[in-house]
């Protein structure tokens, strides 16, 4: 089998060595709680010096802080001890099958794997095997390029979708004989987290060949009704900018190599990922909403208008007496895009009629774009959970726009036919079933 003809690649995988407590290791994806420092606090409080990929990430959270090359100093010298210092063991070469249990689904399963940054392309109009599948937002890529350009190890919180309604990847591993890798309870409620090795010669063939079928082209063309369409086998799911940091490190990689051949050798040409079935019934996609911060709701209104009216749209805003009322108001409307929002705890619809984007999240997102840069009192965030737009956006000079839900059904069709989505346009999952770190692996 031509692992390398389905960008797939298998993993050194390191795991911390027995006697390390696993909830103080795996923490959550750095992206999340970005507007609540309280979360992060507690979880320093939680796992204080003991080993942990808490000192191996940057939570964005903190990103704006004066400290922060100093902490990508830290960042890289723990790793660094964590290889010399033996917390981290190297496993035989594999795949990680996981099975996680959250507050919201029994059991969502993955697969941890390698994938190719050779057929990997982040840009909105790529046609690669592996795909952006949201905006990428090249401002937020140096703090990531920083880390990595001289980390001795990655960790990811990277979730890559496959479309496999016949579940022939990673189901039939549950009915195999593996050895346990991990077992426990996360931290903060989060869940439950098992994991298993797949180093069977015979069974990790069987993987490739039913990733290999699903990239067949006449399967593919026949699935989504396309012709001379190149085929879409990975879709990103979460952490888009963290692989777009790695395709980044490895092009700068090429450039600089003066023996091409051996590069290619080189482990920082992959990029470890966990595979999720779309199909999954533990795999729910969620909104990412919207807050402003420091902002005005006369002068975004005001804007919005003009900002539509350049566009042929028209734009109008309706009160609403409640948080009930707000939630039994239809979600949608022929011929317009519906943005629920609050403000300074007052709840309310705006209105985009005859919008010139497809998607509610282009119109609202372009907009913002639009505002944003000319507002540089004005901050936005990205939040998961409608309770946190009704927190955040009930604060004095906030808004909140609560956004809809993007079908599973027909994401990859939408990404083929269409190429990326707005950036932020879909979560999978609430914000405590986000991956948590746990897999590394060297890539120097």
């Amino acid at each position: 089998m031509n692992f390398e003809k389905i960008a797939l690649g298998v993993p050194h995988i390191l795991l911390p060595r027995e006697g390390i407590d696993r909830k103080k290791w795996a923490v959550v994806a750095c992206d999340q709680y970005t507007s609540q420092p309280q979360v992060w606090e507690k979880i320093k409080v939680l796992v204080g010096d003991d080993p942990s990929t808490l000192h191996i990430i940057f939570p964005e959270v903190y990103l704006e802080d004066s400290d922060k090359d100093a902490r990508i100093v830290s960042i890289n010298r723990t790793m660094a001890r964590y290889l010399q210092d033996g917390i981290l063991m190297e496993q035989s070469p594999g795949f990680v099958l996981l099975e996680r249990r959250t507050a919201h689904a029994p059991s969502r399963k993955g697969l941890v794997v390698a994938l190719d940054l050779e057929h990997y392309d982040f840009s909105a109009t790529a046609k690669t095997l592996i795909r952006a599948t949201e905006g990428t937002v090249i401002d937020r890529l140096p703090p990531r390029i920083k880390i990595r350009e001289q980390a001795a190890l990655e960790s990811p919180h990277i979730m890559v979708l496959i479309d496999d309604p016949e579940r022939t990847v990673i189901e039939p591993l549950f009915q195999k004989p593996l050895s346990k890798l991990y077992d426990f309870d996360l931290m903060m409620d989060s869940g439950h987290l098992t994991g298993y090795l797949v180093d069977n010669e015979e069974q990790m063939n069987a993987i490739a060949d039913s990733l290999e079928r699903l990239a067949d082209p006449a399967y593919f063309q026949k699935r989504y009704g396309v012709q001379d369409t190149r085929v879409l086998l990975y879709a990103m799911g979460d952490g888009n900018h963290s692989l777009a940091t790695a395709k980044v490190i490895w092009e700068r990689l090429k450039e600089q190599a003066e023996d091409k051949a051996a590069l290619m050798r080189h482990p920082a040409r992959y990029a470890l990922v966990e595979l999720v079935n779309i199909h999954d019934p533990g795999l729910e996609f969620e909104p990412i909403h919207r807050v402003l911060f420091n902002c005005a709701f006369v002068a975004l209104f005001a804007a919005l208008q003009a900002f539509c009216k350049a566009q042929g749209a028209q734009c109008s805003s309706s009160p609403l007496e409640s948080l009930a009322a707000l939630k039994a108001y239809p979600k949608t409307q022929t011929g317009a895009h519906i943005f629920p929002f609050v403000n300074e705890g007052r709840f309310g619809v705006l209105t985009v009629e005859h919008p010139k984007q497809y998607l509610e999240y282009a119109t609202i997102q372009t907009f913002l774009d639009d505002y944003l840069s000319s507002h540089g009192q004005t901050r936005i965030d990205y939040v998961h959970g409608e309770d946190i737009v009704t927190e955040l956006g009930s604060q004095p000079g906030n808004i909140g726009f609560y956004m809809p839900t993007i079908s599973k059904d027909t994401f990859f069709k939408t990404i083929v036919l269409d190429g990326a989505l707005p950036r932020k346009t879909f979560s999978m999952g609430h914000a405590d079933e986000k991956r948590f770190y746990m897999e590394c692996r060297k890539i120097q």
